[in-house]
């Protein structure tokens, strides 16, 4: 997709450069003491040396913080850009209308007791949200914490954090809809020396929210890095069209995302709902946009320095050198969980570090064992062989305590030095303990440095992929929304209506009694399945409704009757209308194919092994729809179980294009028909090394209501 098209997909937001980058700023309830909520942001806008006009409004006071004061907005000399409110919630509409009639930019409401205490209060937030779109201003808030820009001077926050940490200027920039969560983070990257382009949080987002300040960032020269945390989001269309501006940007971002969202009923009735849990929406959200998604605060902040680094290795080969025998088997258990590959060195090199040091193990990791800390040449020696060939584009150096040691690292310092200048393309980590004032000489080289090895490997396996994340990304139009056919959707139904939609099935007939059963697979042939067909039963082989590998008439008459006693004891209450004949199809590898529509991002199209233990192997994954081509070939290409699709043990390997296209087919027919959906599957799906056919599939209805 072109930039164009992803820049019309992002909708970018208007407005928002008078909220990010205000020339004046003016604060209503503004307060002399600077330790109030109304009078922490004139106190920071002028400690932080805001260039622009202050306009403190407050009708008691003739000056505020040593500033003139305004009794009203409309006493101002001139529109703000910017209008903090700092009122109580039973003056903050006025505010607002305030804010329309006098032409401000933008409106940050720290105002709290709105969509988050009751239905009456969303009511009102929607209201003022509605009367700033009418007038085309946008509104960061309510209940709020605000935001800053220590580059322009500009810190329109109540925050406590600013009382102990000045932020200074960089390239990070952090979008929380918790407040007190995106200013921890904040103070984090604070304390390890990051600088921050604009700090952000988002609160009831009754207007901004986070997508529109992720896509704001994407397009702001100031900002490296975007950091994110999220509860949830009401509009997954805008979220995936701001994360594929900042990856079309070049624009990595970290998230960080808790809280669940869940499916709904009707999707659980599926394999397929059942195996998407609460999450898997976002986890495919941010894996169509090549998003970092961290699993802890320390992860988050690691992850955002090493991005801020601005050091993203060419590929996933990981050398590692280590004092340490045990840490070498550590990073080499963590690579591989990360996804990262540790080829061994050639022969040659090994012989040339074994004529170092005859006891080292010299394959990879190489363990230089504690000879380096006599001889410490050995270990610049060691990398210089390792680094030859171009071999690894990231090396993890555990030196322990090295680091401590002044003696250490006067011969370490120029090692490193002309280290980094010779491979200035590849990550360097250094894992050991040093001071706080060689850890920032190293990181101003080049060096990341990660006291724990087990880090050190997550940073590597996140920039590994974040590296390779995507320029842009599919975002068609939708196409319009159609409604499904009346009548029962038994699987006899469901197979017809996704033939239609390009996906093959293995022929078969519908038979209403045993003698039709018996010439339906003498007409297909022998052997062949039999399974009940009834729009109520989702799953019959858990009712006993399915009978396989029937080899002669006998034999199909005989399923027929045990069959259909079985049925009709064990889900009395379905409706019986007869039974599917199809002949075995053997040869190949049973998958699954499935979708449920998740109620922020739309249609969840699933791709695994499949059959009946589906739900117990959990070999699985998610990607939102539109799907391409090329998107279904790495979803099937990021399941546990790939090698068997492969051709593993000797076996063909399958026809990996087939499934792709079927993939591809499902998800254009629940776009087509997303509003009437709750889920499809089809399972199995039998891959073939010659194409592919579904033998089974259930679609299950939208509740009306």
């Amino acid at each position: 997709m072109s930039v164009d098209t992803i820049l019309e997909q992002a909708a970018r937001p208007q407005g928002l450069d008078a909220l990010f980058r205000p020339r004046s700023i003016a604060v209503l309830g503004a307060s002399s003491d600077p330790r109030k909520i109304g009078g922490r942001p004139v106190d920071y806008l002028l400690r932080g040396g805001f260039t622009g006009a202050i306009y403190p409004v407050n009708p008691a006071q003739p000056t505020v913080q040593g500033l003139p004061a305004f009794a009203t907005l409309e006493d101002l000399p001139a529109p703000a850009d910017l209008v903090v409110i700092a009122l109580p919630a039973r003056m903050a509409e006025e505010a607002v209308e305030s804010c329309i009639r006098c032409g401000a930019g933008a409106i940050l409401m720290f105002t709290s007791g709105f969509g988050e205490v009751d239905e009456e209060g969303r009511a009102r937030q929607a209201a003022m949200a509605a009367r700033c779109r009418q007038a085309g201003i946008r509104m960061l808030g309510p209940n709020c914490l605000g935001l800053f820009n220590p580059a322009d001077g500009v810190f329109c926050t109540f925050s406590a954090s600013l009382q102990g940490t000045w932020p200074k200027p960089g390239g990070i920039a952090i979008a929380s809809q918790s407040g007190a969560f995106g200013t921890y983070c904040y103070t984090l990257l604070h304390q390890r020396g990051a600088g921050i382009s604009h700090f952000v949080a988002t609160g009831n987002e009754a207007d901004v929210d986070v997508a529109a300040c992720i896509a704001w960032f994407a397009e702001d020269p100031a900002t490296q890095v975007i950091v994110i945390s999220i509860e949830g989001c009401r509009d997954g269309a805008r979220m995936r069209a701001a994360l594929a501006l900042a990856a079309a940007r070049g624009k990595p971002v970290v998230a960080m995302k808790v809280g669940t969202s869940a499916l709904g009923a009707d999707a659980a009735a599926s394999h397929t709902g059942a195996l998407a849990g609460t999450d898997a929406a976002y986890d495919a959200a941010f894996a169509e946009a090549g998003v970092h998604r961290a699993q802890s605060i320390e992860e988050m902040v690691d992850v955002a320095l090493a991005c801020a680094a601005g050091v993203f290795p060419p590929g996933n080969r990981l050398g590692v050198i280590t004092i340490s025998g045990g840490v070498g088997v550590l990073l080499a258990d963590h690579a591989e969980a990360r996804g990262l590959d540790m080829p061994a060195l050639p022969a040659a090199a090994q012989s040339r570090i074994l004529e170092l040091v005859p006891f080292a193990n010299p394959r990879n990791p190489v363990d230089a064992t504690a000879q380096v800390v006599n001889d410490r040449t050995l270990l610049g020696r060691m990398i210089d062989i390792m680094m030859e060939g171009d071999g690894f584009d990231i090396v993890i150096a555990f030196l322990a305590l090295m680091g401590l040691s002044e003696r250490a690292m006067e011969t370490l310092r120029p090692m490193l030095a002309r280290l980094r200048a010779a491979h200035p393309d590849k990550l360097f980590i250094l894992c050991f303990v040093c001071p706080p004032a060689t850890r920032l000489e190293l990181e101003a080289l080049g060096f990341l440095v990660i006291e724990d090895p087990s880090r050190a490997a997550t940073v590597a396996g996140a920039l590994a992929r974040l590296r390779a994340r995507p320029a842009a990304l599919p975002a068609a139009p939708l196409p319009p929304a159609l409604p499904l056919p009346s009548g029962p959707l038994d699987e006899a139904a469901a197979k017809r209506l996704l033939t239609d939609a390009g996906i093959r099935f293995a022929p078969e007939r519908t038979a209403r009694s045993t003698e039709e059963a018996v010439a339906a697979a003498e007409a297909l042939g022998f052997p062949v399945a039999l399974k009940v067909l009834s729009a109520d039963l989702a799953h019959k082989s858990d009712v006993g409704g399915v009978r396989l590998n029937l080899r002669d008439a006998a034999e199909v008459a005989s399923a027929w009757e045990a069959m259909m006693r079985e049925v009709a004891a064990k889900a009395p209450q379905a409706r019986l209308d007869g039974a599917l004949v199809a002949p075995m199809v053997t040869g190949g590898v049973e998958t699954v194919l499935g979708v449920t529509i998740d109620p922020v991002f739309g249609p969840l199209v699933m791709f695994g092994l499949g059959g009946v233990f589906v739900e117990v192997f959990r070999d699985v994954v998610f990607r939102l729809a539109p799907l391409t081509r090329e998107a279904a070939l790495a979803q099937l290409h990021g399941i546990r179980g790939l090698p068997l699709l492969q051709g593993a043990r000797g076996r063909p390997p399958m026809d990996l294009q087939a499934l792709a296209a079927a993939l591809v087919a499902l998800s254009d027919f629940a776009l087509r028909h997303r509003d009437a959906l709750a889920s499809v599957e089809i399972n199995p799906f039998i891959a073939l090394p010659q194409g592919g056919v579904a033998v089974d599939a259930v679609i299950l209805r939208r509740e009306a209501g």
